[in-house]
């Protein structure tokens, strides 16, 4: 379908003329011989490009221009002024009232299809951009959504209450970011006495980061039968797994090859009998241990990076707990946390912090450390990455 131009000039010849050279170039042309007549024109032939005389009797061309762009059906159109004044403040002033575009009496045939056709090729991209946006646009908003389901089904796999555990008090943070990142960790009482506590983080972002969580979830769950009467019902041949056995089991279940993800992890497990800790660490920040006399220590024994194919063996180790000590997990969201500066939290900031707060609850001290956080981001409420805490307290005697 042709491109519609609207003339408005108050000379006859001039129109017939303009009128001839556009028809011959393909367009379909209508005339309107003032300003009035122009705006009403304009309504019911819904020009793709006006040219405009500046010159006329009543309304001059440039308040019928500045008409056109405050009327929303006429706001969009290119206008391309006609005009004898040869003045450069003269075209200034039309291309501010809103023209695009500017001939000078008298004109080449060859001058004005090409600016006609310059104008109208822009008009054109500039829907085709619009259209695109706005499929785009659509698209974005089922992608936000599958995001946020995503995520959903990321935090349903959480803890979703503080479980009551004989001789711990326990508390956690998860604030996820902006983009749904690879956090999670859980808690299990493998049995009476035994109870692993993990944390992993998957490398990138987005849903098959999260899609590798809920495997990993789903792997971890021990297969140890119901609970009755606060015994466990354990099926022949039971064995609770060893921290370092528990992370070459994962290293060989999920090569870089598989996802094309890797992921940290620490594991550990408490045994609220024997008053120990068994943990091993695959390059995952190393969970921080308060001891009630004031030192502080770093689980990190262990190996390198889940999914490596056992270039390296994991270590494990034991330590022992004593009562009101305290160990905090967390993810690197908390330590590589950027404020508007740049600057990033940083462990020593982190560490600092732990040590000025080691005597207050775990969940004291995590809602002192989120709220550290927040401050030291001056108000950013998107954070960069998930940020994962995790606080046990040893309360038994030991």
């Amino acid at each position: 379908m042709a491109d519609k131009i609207l003339i408005v000039d108050d000379s006859e010849d001039l129109r017939k003329l303009l009128l001839l050279i556009l028809k011959r170039a393909g367009y379909e042309v209508m005339e309107a011989s003032n300003g009035s007549d122009g705006i009403k024109k304009a309504d019911t032939f819904a020009p793709d490009l006006i040219l405009l005389d500046i010159v006329m009797p009543g309304i001059d061309g440039y308040e019928v221009c500045v008409k056109f762009k405050q009327a929303e059906q006429t706001m969009d159109i290119p206008i391309i002024f006609l005009s004898a004044k040869t003045d450069t403040a003269d075209k200034i002033k039309g291309l501010e009232m809103g023209g695009a575009d500017y001939i000078t009496k008298p004109f080449d045939k060859g001058e004005v299809v090409a600016r006609v056709q310059n104008q109208l090729k822009i008009r054109h991209l500039t829907h085709e951009l619009i259209d695109k946006n706005r499929e785009l646009t659509v698209k974005q908003k089922r992608l936000d959504e599958d995001l946020e389901a995503a995520g959903g089904i990321q935090r349903s796999l959480l803890p979703q209450k503080i479980p009551h555990i004989e001789g711990l008090d326990v508390a956690w943070k998860f604030l996820p970011s902006y983009l749904i990142g690879g956090d999670i960790f859980n808690i299990i009482q493998l049995d009476e006495n035994n109870i692993a506590f993990y944390m992993i983080d998957v490398s990138g972002h987005g849903v098959p980061s999260a899609l590798v969580t809920v495997s990993l979830s789903q792997i971890l769950q021990p297969n140890i039968g119901n609970i009755t009467k606060r015994k466990y019902d354990r099926p022949p041949g039971y064995k609770i797994a060893s921290p370092k056995e528990v992370m070459q089991a994962l290293d060989n279940e999920y090569p870089l090859e598989r996802f094309d993800k890797y992921f940290t992890m620490t594991y550990l497990i408490i045994n609220i009998l024997d008053n120990t800790v068994f943990y091993s660490n695959a390059a995952h920040p190393a969970p921080v241990l308060l001891r009630h006399n004031g030192n502080m220590e770093f689980l990190d024994k262990g190996g390198t990076i889940i999914g490596m194919g056992g270039i390296m063996p994991f270590e494990e180790e034991q330590k022992m707990l004593k009562e009101r000590d305290k160990i905090i997990l967390y993810t690197d969201g908390v330590v590589e946390f950027q404020n508007k500066n740049g600057e990033f939290y940083g462990e020593e900031r982190f560490y600092s912090l732990l040590e000025t707060i080691k005597n207050e609850t775990v969940d004291n001290m995590l809602n002192k450390v989120i709220a550290s956080i927040n401050n030291f981001g001056e108000g950013i409420i998107e954070f960069q990455d998930d940020i994962t805490l995790v606080g046990i307290e040893y309360k038994k005697e030991g």
